[in-house]
């Protein structure tokens, strides 16, 4: 595995910096302040996405799955790296645009890790949500309560979920829900419901602590029938594979949100760089025990940035060339989550007032990154999985 970027992405990789300069940086204030409101000028960048996308290796909320254990001899860098190398870009824009992108949504991944191939190209182009989160069920997704009961060629879903990311404005939601709550995890199945679908209800729409210009909805299903053809790979329930099946959708959308983690914090790191380039030595020739207390500090930031940043490759490396990717998805994931935050905010401290103050980012930056150490399986969670491989423990052994 070569650690320097690809040079096949760089012409993706620059567009998407000068997407993220010109035009995220220039609106991200206006959209924070707009909780809430569609940022129209996302349209265009999306049909520009799709464009790049049909050339091949593009930046794919979706990513890339293939059958695992099938390497090809040759050493491969697809849409995962490439994914999430432009997320990277896009996120030193800004986060919460990002996630507001038209079909680059986290169902995305969804549709891509456990769809068949009928469905793959039946559901081409659409923007996913995925619903996950419920009220009683936080970060163990295998306790989800909400209900899909098979009716003829339908299924009927009930329940509430919570926390679900463009949940108001996406094509379609990817709702996991269980066939048979007697059976544990191994019944839960996740499901493609259309936006308008009966049933289906927009409850409200949170107000948070950062990326607000993403529209974080709560969904109540209500006898909603979808039809059975909209459930996502076999309905099949197999004991013996469990929730597997189900949570390799994680394996891809972890390192997304590393990726996110990584961009975000890039920014910010830049930023501070800037205010006190005069305390810096660009070369690195001062030994780090003669540098200030200052440099010390931010140079100690960009180690543990480039850290999280190798493990984020790793982890989009192995999926590329059909890896299994469970544990080094959760180890970056946790890396760049918990680095990430802890970057920006020692990013706002050392600047002070300038920070603090909203004519800078730095503050905007810091609350928009903690959501990214806490979705898609908190901190805690992630080292439990981790502990959990490294042991071969299971979920009943290890909790």
């Amino acid at each position: 595995m070569n650690l320097q970027n690809p040079k096949k992405f760089k012409i993706l990789l620059d567009q998407a910096h000068e997407v993220a300069l010109n035009v995220l940086r220039p609106i991200s204030r206006k959209y924070d302040k707009a909780e809430h409101a569609y940022p129209k000028e996302l349209d265009m960048l999306a049909s520009l996405l799709d464009g790049m996308n049909d050339g091949g290796e593009g930046i794919n909320a979706g990513a890339a799955v293939g059958k695992r254990g099938t390497q090809d001899k040759h050493n491969k860098n697809g849409v995962n790296m490439s994914t999430a190398l432009g997320i990277v870009e896009m996120c030193y824009g800004d986060t919460g645009l990002l996630l507001s992108m038209p079909r680059q949504g986290l169902g995305n991944s969804a549709i891509a890790a456990v769809a068949n191939d009928e469905q793959l190209t039946r559901f081409q182009g659409t923007w996913a949500a995925m619903a996950i989160t419920e009220p009683n069920c936080g970060s163990d997704s295998a306790a989800i309560r909400t209900t899909a009961t098979q009716d003829g060629d339908d299924y009927i879903l009930n329940g509430e979920k919570i926390f679900v990311t463009s949940g108001e404005r996406a094509d379609s939601v990817v709702v996991w829900a269980t066939l048979d709550k007697k059976l544990g995890r191994a019944a839960i199945k996740s499901f493609v419901v259309p936006k308008g679908t009966a049933g289906m209800t927009v409850e409200r729409l949170e107000h948070k602590l950062g990326i607000k210009a993403s529209d974080t909805a709560v969904i109540r299903f209500n006898q909603c029938r979808v039809p059975a053809k909209n459930l996502l790979g076999h309905a099949e329930i197999d004991v013996a594979k469990g929730f597997a099946g189900v949570m390799e959708t994680f394996d891809n959308t972890r390192p997304l949100v590393a990726a996110m983690a990584i961009g975000c914090a890039k920014a910010s790191l830049e930023r501070i760089k800037e205010i006190f380039h005069r305390e810096l030595d660009s070369n690195y020739a001062t030994p780090y025990l003669q540098c200030s207390n200052l440099a010390a500090q931010i140079y100690k930031m960009e180690a543990e940035w480039e850290a999280a940043r190798l493990l984020m490759l790793k982890a989009t490396w192995m999926a590329d060339n059909k890896k299994p990717n469970s544990k080094e998805a959760s180890i970056a994931k946790a890396k760049a989550g918990r680095v990430g935050n802890e970057i920006t905010l020692k990013c706002v401290e050392l600047a002070a007032s300038v920070g603090y103050n909203e004519t800078e980012l730095l503050e905007k930056w810091a609350r928009d990154s903690k959501i990214l150490d806490i979705f898609e399986g908190t901190q805690q969670i992630q080292q439990l999985i981790i502990a959990r491989r490294e042991l071969g423990k299971s979920s009943s052994e290890l909790k």
